[in-house]
C-alpha cells in the first residue's frame, strides 16, 4: 500500500522565522520497488492571480477548440475525398463480409481490451498492490478507456474514472497518478515500438501518407532512421532497466525505471492492444485483395495516433481521413465499411456497455453511502466498504 509523505531536505523541516527559498513535495509510492514522484517548488516571482485563472481558462477551452476544428476540416476533406460513393455502396461491402472474419473482428476487440485491462494489472504490480481481483482491474480498465475513446481525454479524462474505482478498494490519489502514468506510458511504449519495426522493416510504406506528410519524412532512407531511432529509444528503456540506470528527469517528475519483470510484461502488453485493434480492420477488408497485415498495422498507427494528436472527440473524422488516404489501392467502399465496423466493435458497443458499468457502480456506491448515514443515525456499525 502506497503512503504520501512530506519531507524537506535532508530531513530537516524550516525553522523558525527562516524563509526558504526552495521546497520539495515528495510524493512517495511504497512497493517492491519504489517509485517516487518528486515535484519542485523554487522561489520565483509570482504571476498575478488574474493573470493565472486566465492562462488556465485558454488552456481548459482552447483544446476542445482544436478538437472542433479538427472534426469540421476532416469531415469537409472525406466529403471531398468520398463524393460520389453512395451508401449502396458500403452496404454492399458491409455484407460481403464473411460471418467467420466478423468473428475474428470480435476476437480481435477482446484481444485489445485485455492488453488494455493489463496496462491496469501491471502498473498495479509496480505499485506493489496485489489484493484487486483481475474482474474488477478488467472491468475499470475497460470502462476507462470506452469512455476515453469516444467522449476524449480532454472532456472525460480516464484518470476520473480509475479514481473513483480504485479510491474504493483503498488507493490513495499519488498512487493512483502513478498507475494513470504508468498506463499511458506503457501504451505510448508500444507504439514506439511497433512504429520502429514498421519503418524499419518497410521504410516505403510512409510513401502512402505522402499527400499529409512532407516529402523529407516520406524519404525512404529518413523513414528508416526514425524508425532505428524509435527502436533506439526502447532500447534504452530496456536498458534502464535491467542496469537500473539513474530516473528519468521529465519537467518537475522523477520517474524511476520499474524493474525487469515489469518491463517486459510491458513489452509484451503494449503492442497487443495495438495488433488486436488493427486486427479488427484487417479481418473484415476484402480477403481477395490480400492486404498486408503490415500495411494495415502501419497504417493504423499513424491513423490512430493522428486521431489522439487532434483532439478530436473519438478521432471522429481524423482517424478516417488518415486511413482513406493510406489506402488508396482497395476500395474506399471496402475501407469505409472496415473503418464502421472498428468503430462499432471497439468504440461504439464498449462505450454503450461502460455507462451501464458506471451506473451501476455509482448506484452500488450511493446506496452503500445512504446505509451508512442510517446506520450513524441508528448507532449501529456501517457496512464494510463496497467491495
Amino acid at each position: 500500500m502506497g503512503s504520501a509523505e512530506e519531507q524537506w531536505p535532508g530531513g530537516q523541516g524550516p525553522q523558525s522565522g527562516e524563509r526558504t527559498a526552495r521546497r520539495t513535495l515528495w510524493p512517495v509510492v511504497h512497493g517492491p520497488f519504489p517509485l517516487a514522484v518528486r515535484m519542485d517548488f523554487r522561489a520565483q516571482k509570482k504571476e498575478p492571480r488574474s493573470t493565472t485563472v486566465s492562462m488556465k481558462k485558454v488552456r481548459e477551452f482552447i483544446w476542445p477548440v482544436i478538437g472542433l476544428a479538427a472534426v469540421v476540416v476532416s469531415i469537409w476533406l472525406l466529403y471531398r475525398e468520398l463524393r460520389g460513393m453512395s451508401l449502396d455502396d458500403v452496404w454492399d461491402s458491409l455484407i460481403a463480409v464473411p460471418g467467420h472474419r466478423y468473428a475474428l473482428a470480435g476476437l480481435s476487440t477482446l484481444v485489445a481490451y485485455a492488453a488494455l485491462a493489463w496496462y491496469d494489472r501491471i502498473a498495479l504490480l509496480h505499485l506493489g498492490v496485489r489484493h484487486i481481483s483481475w474482474l474488477f482491474v478488467s472491468v475499470t480498465s475497460f470502462t476507462t478507456y470506452a469512455l476515453s475513446h469516444n467522449i476524449g481525454a480532454s472532456v472525460f479524462s480516464g484518470a476520473v474514472v480509475r479514481y473513483r474505482a480504485y479510491t474504493s478498494k483503498g488507493l490513495g490519489a499519488p498512487q493512483i497518478a502513478v498507475l494513470v502514468a504508468l498506463c499511458s506510458f506503457t501504451f505510448g511504449l508500444g507504439t514506439i515500438l511497433l512504429g520502429g519495426l514498421v519503418l524499419t522493416i518497410d521504410p516505403t510504406l510512409l510513401h502512402r501518407l505522402e499527400d499529409l506528410l512532407p516529402s523529407v519524412l516520406t524519404n525512404p532512407a529518413t523513414a528508416r532512421i526514425v524508425g532505428l531511432l524509435l527502436l533506439g529509444f526502447v532500447t534504452l528503456y530496456v536498458a534502464g532497466s535491467i542496469l537500473h540506470l539513474p530516473p528519468l528527469m521529465i519537467r518537475k517528475a522523477k520517474l524511476e525505471y520499474p524493474r525487469p519483470a515489469i518491463m517486459v510484461r510491458q513489452l509484451i502488453a503494449a503492442p497487443l492492444e495495438l495488433l488486436g485493434a488493427a486486427g479488427i480492420i484487417y479481418f473484415v477488408l476484402p480477403a481477395e485483395l490480400e492486404p498486408s497485415f503490415l500495411i494495415v498495422l502501419a497504417v493504423f498507427i499513424a491513423s490512430f495516433s493522428a486521431a489522439l494528436v487532434s483532439h478530436a472527440p473519438g478521432g471522429l473524422g481524423v482517424f478516417e481521413l488518415v486511413f482513406l488516404t493510406a489506402m488508396p489501392d482497395i476500395p474506399k467502399a471496402d475501407v469505409l465499411a472496415a473503418l464502421i465496423i472498428f468503430r462499432l466493435f471497439y468504440l461504439l458497443i464498449p462505450f454503450a456497455v461502460s455507462l451501464v458499468v458506471v451506473l451501476l457502480f455509482e448506484r452500488a456506491r450511493l446506496a452503500q453511502a445512504w446505509r451508512a448515514r442510517d446506520a450513524v443515525d441508528s448507532g449501529s456499525v456501517p457496512p464494510p466498504p463496497l467491495s
